[in-house]
């Protein structure tokens, strides 16, 4: 028996080799000896690069266009998440001529801090709830018998009629409502810059005043088929969430005349949500329109 455990311990030593060979030839990995140093251990990812680890940076607000006229009357600098469209309706300008006054080629794209011109270029941007009208001449008055002496009268000093307590100071655009359907909700600056009114889809919706389309289609989220109409250089109106769109940019259109169909695009029900816009800011258009 002495003699023969040498022969033993070659022959167990050889079927463990050729296990550990087979193992490896059938893709098992060999076992990996840990002592407790790093001998053992994989090595740690090589770092990442450094311009991974710092965000990319801002380009240089004076190499933007229009940098030289940031903070000037006129003027609206381009902030994340804007479009041409939003931006236009914001100033009550029609976007196309927008985007012609600061020959942008592609309204798709608008860099952040880009200073756009948002008034025509011939004009100088009104202030806020200030209505310029001109003033009549006096009346000349012609000679009076033999008295070949002109004189003039002053002009008479007429004290301006009130307006109806509902229908504040529309310009003689005469507003009226673009469906009769319910409010379902009413204005509110921060929350809903129109007023919201019920209805069936396919319902006929009208166009509230004279004016021209500025904007037709869905480009402005949350407003779904859009009309947007210019009345004259102080108001617009917008129509959202319809069903279909019957109108084209650049077409005049008249007070009472059927522009879209109602519907619920970009909406959680059928309703049409109606705005007015004075010099660009959302006024409340119950203010504006006739009491029922």
């Amino acid at each position: 028996m002495m003699r023969l455990a040498p022969v033993w311990v070659s022959v167990t030593m050889l079927a463990w080799g050729l296990v550990a060979c087979s193992s490896n030839r059938l893709g098992y990995p060999p076992p990996v000896e840990d002592r407790g140093s790093s001998l053992g251990r994989l090595p740690p990812p090589p770092p990442p690069p450094a311009s991974a680890s710092r965000p990319a940076a801002r380009p240089d607000p004076s190499t933007l266009p229009g940098y030289e006229n940031m903070g000037k009357p006129g003027y609206y600098t381009v902030k994340p998440g804007d479009t041409l469209i939003r931006i236009g309706l914001d100033a009550g300008q029609n976007w196309r001529d927008v985007a012609r006054w600061n020959k942008i080629e592609n309204p798709n794209l608008l860099e952040v801090g880009q200073v756009l011109r948002v008034v025509p270029p011939d004009s100088t941007p009104a202030s806020e709830g200030v209505v310029v009208r001109p003033v009549a001449p006096p009346t000349p008055v012609g000679p009076v018998g033999t008295d070949s002496k002109m004189t003039t009268a002053p002009a008479p000093t007429v004290a301006p009629s009130p307006a109806p307590a509902s229908v504040a100071d529309s310009e003689g655009l005469g507003f009226m409502w673009p469906h009769n359907g319910a409010i379902s909700a009413g204005f509110d600056e921060a929350k809903n810059k129109g007023v919201d009114v019920t209805g069936k889809a396919g319902d006929p919706v009208l166009a509230a005043a004279d004016g021209k389309v500025v904007y037709a289609g869905a480009g402005l989220r949350g407003y779904g088929n859009l009309v947007i109409i210019k009345h004259n250089n102080t108001f617009l109106s917008a129509y959202a969430h319809n069903q279909a769109l019957l109108v084209r940019e650049d077409q005049a259109v008249k007070r009472g005349q059927t522009i879209a169909q109602m519907g619920n695009s970009d909406a959680d029900q059928v309703k049409l949500h109606f705005e007015i816009r004075r010099l660009g800011k959302p006024v409340d258009p119950l203010k504006y329109l006739p009491p029922r």
